[in-house]
Parts: C-alpha cells; structure tokens; sequence
C-alpha cells in the first residue's frame, strides 16, 4: 500500500469546513537483514523495496554488484528484506544521522570521498527543462496525493525510471537498485530530483557515476563544495523557465566562458 485515503476535515475560508476523503502517502518501518544479522532499518515508502535494499548496499559500500548478491528477498509482509552475500559484512562503527524529515541514515564519510569527473554529458536549457516537465508527469503518487519525493534517471533523451519516495535519499537507493536488477549502467547518466541536494545526496550520485544532478529545489554549500571539487555539474531551482547552475556550469550548452 502506498497511498491510503483517509477522511478529515478541511478548512477553506471564509469560515468553511467540509469532511472529505484523501489519498495520504504511505510510510514504513523495513529492515534490511544481511547474512542474519540486522543492518539497518529505513523509514520508506513501501514499495520498490528490492531496488531499495540493493542500492543501499550498494551506495553504502556493501557491494560493488549482483555478482556479490546470492539472495534477495521481500518477507513479512513486506516489512523485511533479507539479503544473502557472498562475504560476511561489519557494520561500520561511524554513522550519520541525513538532513530532512525522515529518520534516515548513512555509512559514508563524504569528507573522504574521491571523486575526478571527465567532461561528461553536456545538456542544453531546452534539455533540462524538457526531462523536469517528464520527472512531473511520472510522479505519479504525488500528483495524487503530493508530500512524495520524486526522482528519475536520464541519459540526456529521456527518463530511463523513476522512483517516489518519502525520504528523498530512498529515490536515489531505488534508481541504483533498479539499474542493478536490469543491468544498466548509471556511470555517465543524468539525474533530477524535486528534493533538496545535501552533501549526501551528492555523494550518492557520485558511487553511482553521475557527474550532472538536477533539482527543482536548492543545494547546500557543503554540496556546492564537493560538487566543484569532484568536477559534478549541480542544477537547481529547476523550474519557472529558469535555473541556478551551482557547479559545472561548461556542461550547459550556450554558455560562453
């Protein structure tokens, strides 16, 4: 069940209350169990969730692919996931709590990250307007019910897949977990999102080959910081016939530098 309606009580002025029936998002506790033991528990839109645990693990550093994965499976009502690898796993003693609204979190030390991007994909405005418009039309749940994070993976012509989500980082794992089941590459690809770019974020894309992330919402300087260092084209407020280029801004067609 993603979406459930609900009735309440809505106030539009003046002084007007009417009992209607909506559709809410949504969310739930799901534990990702490696080799037995307990790894972590995601607050989540339920859903996806074998593309979620794989490109957690993955993004997380667990695996570097399906060939490290003997078993993945969704059990107890889709309240557990059980993952079966190759080598035992420790889980790493440092952990980070993720900015936004959901209990989320993270392995990665992004301070230590290492990342040298090439040239890379270069978009035009047009471009990037274009894949916002079709990242808005494949949203499904939210355009039902909204208070849903949305993003997609691009190779610059279109929308290869989207994934909605409570926890805007849950996208990212789902987009990941999705080109490991299908066996498409995500080095050199494009993404948009309708959530906020922290450090993590960027990181994320980063392990998955993305040198050009596109928002329809801001980023933070720590974001901007690694962006310009790693050489990832940073979009955002992609939206209104307009955008801020944070980073990377020779990827953009028609700019003169």
């Amino acid at each position: 069940m993603v979406l459930k309606e609900l009735a309440f009580t809505e106030y539009t002025s003046p002084d007007a209350f009417t009992e209607i029936h909506k559709p809410v998002p949504a969310e739930a506790p799901v534990t990702i169990r490696v080799n037995g033991k307990e790894l972590v528990t995601l607050l989540c839109t339920p859903e996806n969730l074998k593309e979620l645990a794989l490109g957690f693990l993955y993004l997380e550093g667990f695996i570097s692919g399906m060939d490290d994965v003997l078993l993945l499976r969704v059990c107890d009502e889709e309240r557990e996931i059980e993952a079966r690898l190759r080598e035992e796993v420790s889980l790493p003693a440092h952990q980070v709590i993720v900015s936004g609204c959901g209990k989320g979190l993270t392995y990665m030390d992004v301070s230590k990250g290492d990342y040298q991007f090439g040239p890379g994909p270069c978009l035009a405005p047009q471009q990037i307007f274009a894949l916002m418009e079709e990242l808005y039309r494949k949203a499904l749940h939210y355009r039902v019910a909204g208070g849903i994070h949305t993003s997609g993976i691009s190779d610059g012509k279109g929308l290869l897949w989207v994934a909605e989500d409570i926890g805007r980082h849950n996208t990212l794992d789902k987009l990941k977990g999705y080109c490991l089941l299908k066996g498409i590459p995500t080095e050199g690809k494009l993404i948009l999102t309708t959530g906020r770019i922290s450090s993590e974020m960027l990181a994320k894309a980063a392990r998955m080959g993305v040198p050009f992330i596109v928002s329809r919402t801001s980023a933070t300087v720590l974001a901007v910081e690694l962006a310009r260092k790693w050489g990832i084209t940073l979009v955002g407020y992609a939206r209104g016939g307009g955008f801020l280029i944070y980073s990377g801004v020779n990827r953009i067609e028609g700019w003169q530098g």
